[in-house]
């Protein structure tokens, strides 16, 4: 894994970042760490008590016109820190109480990033990304990630292109998703935690309850109940220069519609409550 001919994202730019030439995501060669948090806002199933520790980093290999982290991953942004930085970064985050490391957009970083979870850390590793990976990527990751958190935004390629740039968007998250859960198995838990195993992210988007309902199909086609978890999601915040349907929250019908979906397709996992479409949620980056 390296920075040169980087092909780490399905974009497979195949610049040589290592001589500061940049592709798609705009990044340098090292990690940039926009900001590090014990984050209690994440799943609770995750968080527990004492929070995530969650290392956002800078930039991105999507690109969503909605992101609500734009302000660090558009730039991109972040304190750039080696791996031995970002290893002690980790073990402060434990220190302070962290029931994991929850890596945020990481993807663009990973030839830094997994020399710092070697020796293992003493919690589980979070791999908190939008979906789009690439197989082989993620095939060396094996071994180093405890609990994969992708999401799965489309199933639409017409949406996923307008909206990300990615009409490919289905098909590369749905291989990496089986990935995931190959490397993983199935969700393993200590009490009310998940210790092990792969938690899908569903963001609803307003005007697009098809799309919603055509992800949980493949779901519920792929895997058995509870051999994953899916978190249905609300929060879509207008972000501001989208036009309709985008330009507002989702309504309380199209909620209940995707959330009666997932029901229906014995899709185990949680959902968020209608206050999740906040700004006040936003890490201050």
């Amino acid at each position: 894994m390296t920075y040169e001919n980087c092909t780490l994202c399905p974009r497979a730019c195949g610049v040589d970042r290592s001589k500061g030439d940049v592709g798609f995501c705009r990044c340098p060669d090292g990690a940039l760490v926009a900001k590090s948090m014990l984050h209690m806002w994440e799943e609770p199933v995750l968080a527990g008590a004492g929070g995530s520790g969650a290392v956002f980093f800078g930039g991105c290999t999507l690109g969503c016109k909605f992101c609500q982290n734009a302000a660090i991953s558009a730039g991109p942004r972040g304190t750039a820190m080696d791996s031995h930085q970002l290893r002690r970064l980790f073990e402060s985050l434990i220190a302070q109480g962290a029931e994991n490391i929850d890596l945020v957009t990481p993807t663009q970083f990973l030839p830094t990033i997994l020399p710092a979870l070697t020796p293992k850390l003493g919690v589980p590793v979070v791999y908190n990304c939008g979906g789009y990976e690439r197989v082989e990527t993620l095939r060396e990751l094996a071994g180093h990630i405890d609990i994969y958190l992708p999401d799965l935004k489309y199933a639409d390629s017409a949406l996923s292109g307008v909206l990300s740039g990615a009409p490919d968007y289905f098909p590369t998250a749905a291989a990496a998703i089986r990935e995931m859960v190959r490397q993983t198995g199935p969700v393993r838990w200590a009490g009310e935690k998940v210790v092990r195993g792969t938690v899908i992210r569903h963001l609803i988007l307003p005007g697009c309850v098809e799309n919603s309902l055509r992800v949980l199909d493949w779901i519920g086609e792929n895997f058995a109940p509870g051999e994953v978890l899916v978190s249905l999601m609300r929060q879509y915040t207008p972000m501001g220069g989208l036009s309709a349907p985008f330009d507002r929250p989702i309504t309380q019908e199209e909620f209940e519609a995707v959330l009666s979906w997932m029901y229906l397709n014995d899709l185990e996992g949680f959902t968020q409550e209608a206050g999740a479409a906040d700004r006040g949620f936003i890490p201050d980056f």
